[in-house]
């Protein structure tokens, strides 16, 4: 029985097998299993060779548009930047990934127009799994959806989540050491349901027999194969609605309801058109929201503060630190103190030191030695 045929085996048995507590463990070991064997499988396809999309990334960060063929993403990225996609009103007019860039708020956001998706692209159809290669690369993944055609979000979201790629959310909070002997231990919070024997049952099917295995949040056996897997890649994404130029006022009600049957919120969601240029700097600024960037206006000795282009940092790494290591050079080596002026300061000018957190549009002075 070849890879194929084992992994269609056990899908069978998963979805033949009902779920209670005295299924679970069984349950548990074949999940494991199954994304063993998916994961084999896919070393072995792309061991023949055939190239990916080869995009260097640059800017501040990079946003992939994802879409299913026709829904205008090109129209849509050549609004947002200096870009110039082919448009086209048939399928599969991007067959190459094209970057572009957005300028906004003095950050470069790259954007890439990834050619359309279609079902199936996480097993390699259609060139589907070079194009979510890319995907995995970006810092947010942008829905764009056509108004006519709601039902694209969940089998773009599935065909993201079979390529390894994890939407608005964190990975699990569990963290497993190997040991040289005593078993499995396993320390668990109140909240996590999953059964004893289920964990150690898919712990041990990646061959761990002797390990100290914290978890301190409430699990499903998906996240805890996640973790173990160690390859899944959690991006934020949004979801942006195009074509609303193409529809009466009083269809709105139908496509909000569309949304909320797939588990989106209308209020969160950006309405659009592309082709008219509508809606574009809700959108912009849901970007810049979603990428949660931070400005640092550096005062620069001898010259003052430049407000023109600051140095972009990120929420989650937001310190005096991580400004130096963006900044690049000598500054890291030289560096002595810095001083603060902004909402992270308690006065103007503060001294600080590495581990200060800046906050969007304070004002950065490096205190170097020479």
């Amino acid at each position: 029985m070849g890879l194929e045929e084992e992994i269609e085996a056990i899908e069978e048995e998963i979805a033949e097998t009902p779920y209670n507590k005295s299924t679970e463990a069984h349950i548990g070991r074949l999940k494991a299993k199954l994304a063993e064997k998916k994961e084999k499988l896919e070393q072995q396809s792309g061991s023949g060779g055939g190239g990916g999309y080869a995009v260097e990334k640059t800017g501040d960060a990079t946003v992939a548009l994802v879409g299913f063929p026709s829904v205008g993403k090109s129209t849509l990225l050549n609004a947002l930047t200096n870009a110039d996609s082919e448009v086209g009103s048939y399928e599969f007019t991007t067959l190459d990934v094209n970057p572009g860039m957005l300028k906004y708020r003095g950050a470069n956001i790259q954007l890439m127009d990834v050619p359309g998706l279609i079902e199936g692209a996480a097993s390699g159809r259609g060139g589907g799994r070079e194009v979510l290669s890319v995907v995995r690369t970006a810092d947010l993944v942008l829905f764009v959806l056509s108004v006519f055609e709601i039902d694209q979000y969940d089998r773009l979201s599935e065909e993201l989540y079979r390529n390894k790629v994890r939407l608005d959310t964190d990975p699990a909070s569990v963290s497993i050491t190997k040991t040289g002997r005593g078993g499995i231990k396993l320390t668990t919070s109140d909240q996590v349901s999953l059964d004893d024997d289920t964990i150690k049952g898919v712990l041990r099917e990646y061959d761990y027999i002797n390990a100290d295995c914290t978890i301190r949040e409430d699990i499903t056996i998906d996240e805890l194969v996640d973790t173990l897997q160690d390859n899944r890649v959690y991006l934020p994404s949004r979801v942006c609605v195009n074509k609303t130029d193409l529809i009466e006022p009083d269809y709105k009600d139908q496509v909000d309801a569309q949304l909320r049957e797939h588990g989106l919120d209308p209020d969160d969601c950006i309405f659009i058109s592309a082709e008219a240029e509508k809606g574009l700097d809700a959108l912009k600024e849901a970007i810049w929201e979603s990428l949660g960037l931070v400005r640092i206006y550096m005062n620069k000795p001898g010259r003052g503060t430049d407000y023109e282009e600051p140095l972009i940092l990120t929420e989650d790494a937001n310190t005096v630190e991580d400004a130096l290591h963006r900044l690049g050079g000598s500054f890291d080596e030289r560096f002595k103190f810095a001083r603060v002026t902004g909402e992270s300061a308690k006065h103007d000018e503060q001294q600080v030191g590495r581990d200060h957190e800046l906050v969007d549009e304070d004002v950065l002075r490096i205190v170097a030695r020479k």
